[in-house]
């Protein structure tokens, strides 16, 4: 497979397609399942990416709605490409949501983050410190967690590296997560990446007031095929929220390039990093809280 063709995206266009069909042939979820033998539900979350379906499954249900046999030969296959498992399989018990696997297939992705740096961009440290943070003490699932953040980065500097555009709030920076030691580490390596020709990375100052992504963080997914469609994902506790609506993703798009508008430019956002690592934010004598 291409290396942006990871088993989830695979899945979700299969299950795109198989609908698609569907609907065209007038067939009903409940006819897909009689003549399957299976339940309703299953016939539902193969539509919806959300669980596989084998090659023979795939070839019994397109001749149920008597498409072309170039076209079945093609979803066969991806049928076939859709069941290998993708790099983070042995991690699964510790991933919450199929993000990882779009994130791996995506070509692009813009992201606003209000509280934490985002996972590519996380050094180890300071991935340990935030899961800790968490209330999370099961040493090896931190291990796993932080070993799949850490292999997620390689889209980062692979033969065909992801395009990432990232805006950063300036809270981001001023808490410092794992200790001072850590987060100066951190504050280093996004100067790093920042410096990636394939990575833009913006800060957005507390002096710009209020501002458009104030609802709170997201991330846009934006994949190379035509038949997959972009994706809004928001994370949360329980795994996340997957926005697939045009008129959502519309909108979410404008939340961030008015966002990206209000955020400083690419190099005045690494030199106010520059800065902070001179002077944190959290020892400035301006603070008002107890913290340190």
């Amino acid at each position: 497979m291409n290396q942006h063709r990871s088993p989830t995206i695979r899945r979700r266009r299969l299950g795109v397609e198989l609908r698609r069909h569907r609907e065209e042939a007038g067939v009903t979820i409940d006819v897909v399942a009689e003549r399957l033998g299976c339940s309703t539900s299953k016939v539902s979350r193969i539509e919806t990416g959300h669980t596989s379906a084998s090659p023979s499954d795939v070839q019994h249900i397109l001749d149920i709605y008597g498409v072309d046999e170039s076209i079945k030969a093609e979803l066969v296959q991806i049928a076939r490409e859709a069941r290998q498992k993708g790099w983070w399989h042995p991690y699964s018990t510790v991933l919450a949501s199929a993000y990882v696997g779009l994130e791996t297939a995506a070509r692009s992705i813009r992201a606003y983050e209000q509280h934490v740096v985002p996972g590519l961009l996380q050094s180890e440290e300071y991935a340990i410190a935030l899961i800790r943070g968490a209330q999370l003490d099961d040493e090896r699932e931190i291990e796993q967690r932080v070993r799949v953040r850490m292999q997620r980065q390689a889209l980062l500097i692979q033969d065909d590296p992801i395009d990432l555009r990232v805006v950063l709030d300036e809270a981001v920076l001023s808490r410092p997560v794992g200790g001072e030691l850590v987060m100066l580490d951190q504050l280093k390596k996004l100067i790093e990446v920042a410096r990636l020709p394939n990575v833009t990375l913006q800060i957005l100052p507390f002096a710009a007031g209020a501002h458009a992504g104030m609802d709170g963080s997201f991330v846009i997914l934006e994949f190379e095929e035509e038949g997959d469609a972009d994706v809004v994902f928001i994370d949360n506790a329980t795994g996340g929220l997957f926005l697939e609506k045009a008129e959502e993703l519309s909108k979410y798009v404008s939340i961030f390039d008015i966002v990206r508008a209000s955020a400083l430019p690419p190099e005045e956002s690494i030199e106010m990093i520059e800065t902070l690592v001179e002077e944190p934010l959290w020892k400035s004598k301006r603070r008002v809280s107890g913290s340190t």
